[in-house]
């Protein structure tokens, strides 16, 4: 196993104890993957984790860009623009970021 910042993470760099989440972390995580968080990144983190606390589960793409959609406007709910924030998949690398387990159905 490893750590970012003391946090330990999974083989596919998922956070193992979720409570360990730190925007610190989110952001090593981005940096890790050549990404550098900006507001745009941050809506849809704080969206997910919003989401995963009401649900207790990880949104689907599908869910989720619909979801970005309704609450931040058609530009932002499309697939288009959610992989240009998060290049390795917005569920994915988007839930990875905000300290969330791996979507059910990510590969």
């Amino acid at each position: 196993m490893d750590d970012i910042l003391g946090a330990e993470v999974d083989e596919e760099g998922f956070l193992v104890n979720l409570g360990d989440w730190t925007r610190e972390i989110a952001e090593q995580m981005a940096k890790d993957d050549d990404i550098v968080l900006a507001e745009e990144h941050w809506q849809v983190i704080d969206f997910l984790r919003e989401y995963f606390d009401e649900y207790q589960i990880a949104p689907a793409v599908r869910v989720l860009t619909k979801a970005i959609g309704k609450k931040f406007g058609k530009e932002k709910g499309n697939s288009k623009y959610l992989y240009s924030l998060f290049p390795y998949g917005p569920g994915k690398q988007g839930c990875r970021f905000a300290g969330l387990p791996k979507p059910t159905g990510c590969i």
